[in-house]
């Protein structure tokens, strides 16, 4: 048995010239393995890349791991090897045994694979993708007409760690499906962020050292499985985001690293993390990596892929010694094949996947990371603001008596807030290697750390930019993210947690519901400081807006343990208005001083604006009030609070 039957290429001349050049974004479909009839016989179709190579074999089960039955062919100077093999089953374990040029033999995982073994174990395992009946139409066609100006409040997850079955294993993806979804939910979550799906040998890299792009980790089931993970979310309304790493991948033996004797894939080695960088200017890494994000959105329907890492991508010497650096042939010191490909990766799925978001990992000042190419920029829909969160995580560690003193951490982020589309994140990498949870971040007792963490939600969800919250941070989680093990939601059985938990949730529906939260998130049209200067008292007061004038909601945030009666606060307009947010809210765990009442606007001018109103201020406090619409005579008792 091997390729010993006449058959027509699979991999078409044109398919190979198109991968050399970079531009095979559908390879998926060839290259791995793939069910195939030749003649009336059923097998599988194996293709695979190594253009070093002295020879190529298929080993696994079905031959004792013995290939001498099974040589691959190469295909001309292709650099491509090839067979067909009749009547392997699907569920075979297999992988490539190369000979390099100097005789060293390798044992290979399929970079294509579509599954694999879990680790310990490393072979590749044959399954075909095919079979699996969506269900998430609506979900797609509504997503193809996606408008910018839609609220985005991302939980994100990993899935290892977000619940454990009680002897401590994982759940797979259909249990999950059937707990996730109805919690994401009630909880007022849009999207559901999943830290890195994508095989890999070592748990504790959090799956972002990934050994197997085209394999959805068996850890938690099958590639069904995951399809049908994604599948009940859409018909839920809760779009999927995928992390996805194309800058780094791991030096495990059976992995990408050295895969014919030589660097293939890679080019340096990422001194910070030990893996190996990909190597940018060679196009045939153009087409494995392109046609891997097409591959998720095309096959497993995701909504978006957040690119991790793009800033040790854009820099040639990220991570090295000064006296180890390189220049570009412009004498920079950016990687002009990786802008390219970072062009190139998000036209194409703009093109082929209308709808689907492109986010950056950025953490540095590189202009127009989510402007098109045409203007000189990156392309993303959006960019992970970095910034915002260092300096707001900073000034809320804060002492309070030092606070005045470092006021323009929570203000600095409006000279640039518009410069990008932006998510602001709350993100897994700020709850570990003793950075503290968020509640444990806040200074004070332990009622003042709650209400400095419900503050710190509002402020987050007021701030212009979309949202993100890692899992654990909507219950106060105080101990770190510990990727080993469940979420401690035992936390629930208390009162506090308890009612934190419901303030997460009222405060994700509210932004869902008032669109002056969302819909002008990256212009000065949708913000207007009233007062940003106020140090001493650590307050901030301003207006989030809608399209429409009387669209709007005023904010008042009191980052000090002190309380304000009769604060009066300016207003655009008159009329009566009344408090739909208070972090102090009895229900949510604080001591109740809110403004039950409507509020009547005076004609007495305040924060440069005609009108004002007067009102409570709690200590560590945030505030949302909204003008009541005319009807007639008001009735205050009409007036319910959400």
């Amino acid at each position: 048995m091997g390729d010993n039957v006449s058959i027509k290429p699979f991999l078409t001349e044109e398919e190979i010239y198109l991968f050399h050049e970079g531009t095979f974004y559908h390879g998926y479909l060839k290259f791995g393995a793939h069910p195939l009839k030749v003649n009336e016989i059923e097998g599988v179709h194996f293709a695979v890349w190594a253009p070093h190579a002295q020879s190529v074999q298929l080993v696994g089960d079905f031959n004792n791991w013995h290939g001498e039955a099974h040589e691959m062919s190469k295909r001309g100077e292709s650099g491509i090897w090839v067979l067909f093999v009749p009547h392997l089953a699907e569920g075979e374990i297999y992988k490539y045994k190369i000979r390099s040029a100097e005789g060293e033999i390798f044992y290979k995982a399929d970079p294509w694979a579509f599954f694999a073994q879990c680790r310990p174990q490393t072979a590749s395992i044959f399954y075909s993708l095919s079979g699996y009946v969506w269900n998430d139409q609506q979900w797609m066609q509504e997503r193809s007409n996606r408008k910018e100006e839609q609220p985005l409040n991302i939980y994100e997850v990993h899935l290892g760690s977000w619940k454990r079955k009680d002897t401590g294993a994982f759940l797979n993806y259909r249990e999950l499906a059937g707990e996730i979804i109805p919690y994401v939910q009630k909880m007022g979550f849009t999207h559901i962020e999943l830290l890195p799906v994508m095989e890999h040998p070592w748990d504790g890299s959090w799956g972002y050292q990934v050994s197997g792009y085209f394999a959805a980790t068996s850890r938690y089931g099958t590639p069904h499985d995951l399809m049908y993970f994604i599948d009940r979310c859409h018909q839920e309304g809760i779009g999927v985001i995928l992390d996805w790493v194309p800058g780094h991948f791991c030096k495990d033996a059976h992995g990408l690293g050295r895969f014919d004797g030589t660097p293939l894939f890679e080019g340096d080695e990422h001194d910070q993390w030990g893996t190996y960088k990909f190597d940018f200017s060679c196009k045939e890494v153009w087409s494995f990596l392109i046609s891997n994000a097409v591959f998720w959105c095309d096959r497993f329907h995701v909504d978006g892929l957040r690119v991790d890492g793009v800033t040790s991508m854009l820099f040639i010497n990220y991570g090295k010694e000064n006296n180890f650096w390189k220049t570009n042939i412009n004498g920079g010191y950016e990687d002009l094949d990786v802008i390219g490909f970072l062009r190139k990766l998000n036209e194409v799925i703009h093109h082929y996947f209308p709808g689907v978001l492109m986010i950056a990992e950025e953490s540095t000042d590189w202009p127009l990371v989510t402007k098109p190419a045409c203007q000189g920029g990156l392309g993303f829909d959006y960019k992970w603001n970095m910034g915002w969160m260092n300096d707001t995580l900073n000034y809320i560690e804060t002492i309070f008596h030092h606070r005045p003193d470092r006021h323009n951490l929570l203000t600095f982020s409006l000279l640039y807030a518009f410069s990008e589309n932006f998510i602001l994140p709350f993100s897994h990498d700020e709850m570990v290697h003793g950075k503290k949870s968020l509640v444990e971040k806040m200074p004070g007792n332990y009622d003042e750390k709650f209400a400095g963490l419900r503050l710190l939600l509002c402020y987050q969800m007021a701030h212009p930019g979309k949202k993100l919250l890692f899992m654990g941070g909507e219950i106060a989680q105080f101990i770190e993210w510990r990727y080993d093990q469940g979420l401690d939601w035992v936390l629930l059985d208390f009162e506090m947690h308890r009612k934190f938990q419901k303030y997460v949730q009222i405060i994700n529906h509210l932004y869902l519901k008032k669109n002056a939260l969302w819909e002008i998130d990256t212009g000065w049209e949708g913000f207007r400081w009233l007062d940003a200067d106020n140090k001493k008292e650590s307050m901030l007061i301003f207006l989030r807006q809608g399209k429409e004038a009387k669209s709007f909601i005023l904010v008042v945030l009191n980052f000090q343990p002190k309380a304000y009666r009769d604060y009066r606060v300016g207003v655009p307009f008159s009329g009566n208005y009344r408090e739909i947010l208070n972090t102090d809210e009895e229900s949510f765990g604080g001591a109740g001083q809110v403004n039950k009442r409507v509020l009547k606007s005076e004609e007495l001018s305040c924060h440069g604006l005609k009108f004002s109103i007067k009102i409570s201020i709690p200590l560590l406090a945030g505030i949302m009030i909204e003008r009541i619409e005319e009807r007639g005579r008001e009735d205050e008792s009409a007036f319910c609070r959400c």
